[in-house]
């Protein structure tokens, strides 16, 4: 009976040398799948003051209070005494743009409930029904040529989400005169209120 041929010795050791390295790599990829230490960085974001049409730097606040009443003046006042806020968040910004500087009063009411928000916002919508309280007004900020945020030529926009009403102010300064522009910053503006939450 003729005698098997006999095996090549080295080329079985070299396949299974082969198949032994492809496990073992194989292996460490799917280790490394499943037990990455690495945790998930958090993917920096811009900040939201300077992620819209206006790039705005915080120059005073944010200034925390739920006294809504105290920091409120006209019928804004006696609403807040009939229907008490939540909180109140307030902070001024400004902006330049086109050789024009601007300041801007945007304060976060928290209130109750979404109806009493929408509320609010309808009120201080109307003219000569008070407001809250700028930074501004209260004296809590001031420097040389500080406008009124408050005065006539001031720019105004809110909006509700939520149980929130956001109330902005704005007037540029050195006495600059432009409806269209400041009434475009002041809306831009309403986008703030997400880094005053309490």
């Amino acid at each position: 009976m003729p005698e098997p041929p006999a095996r090549d010795t080295r080329s079985l050791l070299l396949r299974g040398a082969g198949l032994v390295a492809i496990a073992v790599v194989s292996g460490l990829i799917w280790f490394l799948i499943r037990h990455d230490s690495t945790p998930d960085e958090p993917v920096a974001q811009p900040p939201a003051q300077n992620s819209g049409q206006f790039e705005f730097t915080l120059v005073a606040g944010p200034v925390k209070t739920t006294d809504c009443v105290e920091k409120s003046y006209g019928d804004t006042q006696d609403f807040f005494k009939d229907t008490p806020c939540r909180s109140l968040v307030r902070a001024l910004y400004t902006t330049e743009t086109g050789g024009a500087k601007a300041l801007v009063s945007v304060a976060l009411v928290g209130m109750p409930d979404s109806s009493q928000a929408k509320a609010l916002k309808t009120l201080t919508e109307q003219d000569n029904t008070g407001n809250v309280t700028d930074l501004v007004k209260d004296k809590t900020f001031a420097g040389t040529g500080t406008p009124s945020v408050s005065g006539k030529d001031a720019a105004f926009a809110s909006r509700v989400d939520g149980t929130n009403t956001t109330i902005v102010l704005a007037d540029f300064y050195a006495k600059h005169k432009d409806k269209d522009l400041i009434k475009r910053i002041a809306e831009d503006a309403l986008r703030l209120s997400a880094t005053l939450h309490p």
